[in-house]
């Protein structure tokens, strides 16, 4: 389950969702990170900061794993993203994934007086350094770091995650850049809202960046963000798209749409072009109807080597 609640949900609609998503068998609850509506709305009641919504839901769900898709480098210092996202790994029992982008929401950072630098691919990758190097220092040894944009001297790399490895997601579409820091830090390589032959041509991209530092390319789990709009009948769907302010056309064109036999038949296409795990965004945080739909008529269909969000057998625990 994926999530939007910068558009205007409290920490009790995310809560609701993450309940329901523990509940009816979904594997995760993802959430984006911003601090600003996107688009012509308002964000009523005002944005909820990601990782202290991520520490209460820790929590308060039992089972399914949490984290940010994705949580923009810009938004916080290395060294602090890593504490927090530690702290909030050992909060819920090594149930959480870091997703990590360069930031491109100019508006929301002068909005809160935070600087929105260039070079923002060079700074990620010095991120990317920073907070894998952190988790991997031993107890009781210092990390240090000298980049051209961050510098660390005797960081304690404290807390641990409680994972050995927890996982890193790093996506997007660029073309050289994107694939080549997936390949070299990330557990996941994700793509959002696209159809099934441009994905692929970019998971091709990450292969072979991949074979390029020598990586085995599938260490890598593929994955895919895809708005979801399913309905019992046309009219259900025709409902739920005007709640969410989309056009049909659009979300039969880059997203899980129509009855549930055309929703499986959706994902099986994006299955065919390389998709292994996916996330179903829900626009309305308050349709746990949605939600429940998905989850009896949907997931069950779903061949088992696709996780529907969250499943990751190889993130070990310590």
């Amino acid at each position: 389950m994926f999530v939007e609640p910068q558009q205007g949900a409290t920490y009790r609609d995310q809560l609701e969702c993450a309940r329901a998503a523990d509940e009816l068998g979904y594997d995760g609850f993802f959430r984006s990170d911003h601090y600003m509506a996107v688009g012509g709305v308002d964000g009523q009641p005002g944005p909820t900061d990601s990782w202290v919504t991520l520490a209460g839901l820790a929590v308060e769900t039992r089972r399914v794993r949490l984290g940010t898709l994705v949580s923009a480098a810009t938004l916080r210092a290395p060294g602090v993203l890593a504490l927090q996202v530690a702290q909030v790994d050992d909060m819920s029992d090594g149930r959480v994934e870091l997703g990590l982008g360069a930031g491109w929401y100019a508006e929301e950072h002068a909005a809160h007086g935070i600087p929105f630098p260039g070079r923002r691919f060079d700074r990620l990758d010095e991120q990317l350094q920073i907070i894998t190097g952190m988790w991997r220092t031993p107890a009781g040894q210092t990390f240090d770091f000298e980049g051209e944009h961050f510098t660390l001297a005797g960081c304690p790399a404290l807390p641990k995650p409680r994972q050995r490895r927890l996982p890193l997601i790093v996506g997007g579409r660029g073309p050289v850049r994107t694939p080549m820091l997936a390949a070299r830090y990330a557990d996941e390589f994700n793509i959002g809202f696209v159809r099934p032959a441009v994905a692929a041509a970019q998971y091709e991209r990450v292969r072979r960046a991949c074979e390029e530092i020598g990586r085995d390319a599938s260490s890598l789990v593929y994955s895919a963000a895809l708005v979801v709009c399913c309905g019992e009948s046309d009219r259900e769907v025709l409902a739920r798209a005007r709640t969410m302010e989309r056009g049909i056309a659009e979300l039969r064109a880059t997203g899980l749409t129509g009855s549930p036999d055309e929703v499986v038949e959706r994902i099986d296409e994006y299955q065919r072009a390389g998709v292994q795990r996916l996330y179903l965004q829900f626009l309305d945080l308050k349709d746990l109807d949605h939600m429940e739909l998905l989850a009896l008529r949907v997931i069950p269909q779903v061949a088992t080597d696709t996780a529907v969000d969250g499943d990751r057998p190889h993130s070990p625990r310590a």
